[in-house]
């Protein structure tokens, strides 16, 4: 995504950060989203502004186990010399937007072909919607920004944004074929290897992920299918990230990873699925048998236990809230709210939370080799944490599940399951086709 930097590329030393805010009128996100072409970065959160990324004032990346901490470094250096108004809208602060891969020995290659193991941009026109104002921030970075130069962008992005219409939904694409990368045995025989390891006592869990390849009838357009999942989706967190080459990655995620804000951090444990039934009575009942099951209860608790000790010497007064049902339009999970102080950088907990039993496994460890080993295919970005952070080191990160990277005239599709003792393959299959359906639904 954005201008193209070697992995742990420091930013250019000696340059300041230009920033200024103008408050538009009447310029929803919808609208902007649909002027703004091929946007580099768009993020919404429950409970939290949008934000828009166009162009890059900055553009960090980074590989390898220390990707957190060099991101970190990368964006202070960015912040280090900051030109901002103090009377400046807070809400519209410069934000980095953007992700890691899931492994660290992440292969931007194929699909993933300008998606490194960490990416992030600082825009150089962002877009802060909130429940009440839409506020233009314009930033520059480098020895030759201009309070001046950011000004003249400041007048022309404002004068085009007065003119961006909300526009028809068009109808999706259409999806002519789908392929699952892997077939039924082979997926059989994966969950297989994992029961054996389960048995042996060198896990306890591991997460098996697959792929789809959608051939679509027509053109892929983000707008339309962002749109689509605001309407589905209203309560996820929604993305989307493009590549150099235009692939864009997106999805709609029930789950996060991290939010910090001052001194407080947000997490949970989501975890154990079922799906929507098709009748009141139905859906009640399928509910009834996540709360009660032992399964599901087994495979829920692992994922809060260890949550809580990811967090042991990141956090203090850690509180476990009362455990929920999270219903979405096909499926329906347990959560686990978990809050608690904290002196970290959210990039610090977003390292040490990732990844979650809910998409890597328990021992971590011993997941991530059985993963590693027994997957056929590269997670790229999939189930790892995407978000956005600021000078501060506030922000937030979610886990992108139910999510794919398309292009013009395809898409591949990620969804995975947990895999416990007492797993049944045939039923695993099942589930993850359950999970398909957010970003099919877009398509088709």
């Amino acid at each position: 995504m954005g201008t193209r930097r070697n992995a742990q590329e420091s930013v250019p030393a000696g340059g300041r950060l230009v920033s200024r805010t103008r408050r538009l009128d009447d310029a929803p996100l919808s609208a902007l989203v649909r002027a703004a072409e091929r946007p580099h970065a768009i993020w919404t959160a429950p409970n939290e502004p949008a934000v828009l990324a166009r162009g890059a004032a900055a553009f960090v990346t980074a590989s390898g186990t220390d990707r957190f901490a060099s991101v970190r470094e990368q964006a202070a250096t960015v912040f280090s010399s900051i030109d901002r108004p103090d009377a400046a809208p807070h809400v519209a602060r410069p934000r980095f937007v953007g992700g890691f891969s899931f492994h660290d020995r992440h292969d931007a290659t194929g699909v993933w072909d300008g998606f490194p193991g960490a990416g992030f941009v600082l825009p150089h026109v962002q877009f802060t919607v909130t429940d009440d104002a839409t506020y233009l921030t314009v930033n520059e970075y480098g020895a030759d920004a201009t309070p001046a130069s950011v000004e003249r962008t400041l007048d022309k992005v404002a004068a085009a944004a007065r003119d961006t219409t909300h526009g028809d939904l068009a109808a999706p694409p259409g999806v002519r074929r789908t392929e699952r990368t892997t077939d039924r045995e082979t997926w059989r025989d994966q969950v297989e290897q994992v029961v054996e390891r389960i048995e042996s006592g060198t896990l306890e869990k591991a997460v098996l992920a697959q792929s789809l390849r959608a051939e679509l009838d027509g053109a892929f357009s983000l707008p339309d299918a962002f749109d689509r999942l605001a309407d589905a989706y209203p309560d996820c967190f929604r993305f989307a990230f493009r590549a150099n080459g235009g692939r864009t990655f997106f999805g709609a995620t029930p789950e996060r990873l991290v939010t910090r804000h001052g001194g407080r951090l947000e997490t949970g444990a989501l975890a154990s699925t079922a799906p929507r039934g098709d009748t009141p009575a139905e859906d009640d009942a399928l509910e009834a048998d996540l709360r009660n099951s032992e399964k599901y209860q087994h495979e829920h608790q692992l994922v809060a236990d260890s949550i809580r000790d990811q967090l042991d010497g990141h956090a203090r007064n850690v509180a476990t809230g009362d455990q929920q049902v999270r219903k979405l339009t096909n499926v329906q999970h347990l959560f686990t709210p978990i809050s608690a102080d904290t002196d970290d950088h959210v990039l610090a907990l977003a390292d040490a939370l990732h990844p979650t039993p809910a998409v890597g496994g328990l021992p971590p460890a011993a997941a991530l080799d059985a993963i590693r080993e027994i997957e056929t295919f590269d997670r790229g970005w999939y189930a790892a944490p995407v978000g956005w952070f600021d000078a501060d080191g506030d922000g937030t990160f979610a886990v992108a599940l139910r999510s794919a990277v398309a292009d013009d005239g395809a898409a591949t599709l990620f969804a995975g399951n947990g895999i416990v003792a007492d797993s049944d393959p045939d039923t695993e299959w099942e589930e993850v086709l359950l999970k398909y359906r957010p970003i099919l639904d877009a398509l088709e």
